[in-house]
């Protein structure tokens, strides 16, 4: 049966998400998901970082040996 636009299945899974949010477990272990999921893109974005810093000291070195001694 159908009311307002929503079918059986969306409203049991509002529900279900409601109820999910009423439960602190619950709550907590979806916090710290979002906890690791940002802090795996950070650990990502850091390690990126790093690579450029090496690859620009790596280049201002061999550039520092090539140039010509006064």
């Amino acid at each position: 049966m159908l009311r307002k636009g929503c079918t059986p299945e969306t409203l049991r899974v509002w529900y279900l998400k409601h109820m999910d949010q009423l439960n602190p477990a619950k709550v907590q272990q979806i916090s710290d998901q979002e906890k690791m999921k940002q802090m795996e893109r950070e650990i990502k974005e850091l390690k990126r970082a790093n690579e450029i810093l090496r690859k620009a000291a790596a280049f201002f070195a061999q550039a520092e040996l090539d140039r010509p001694h006064k």
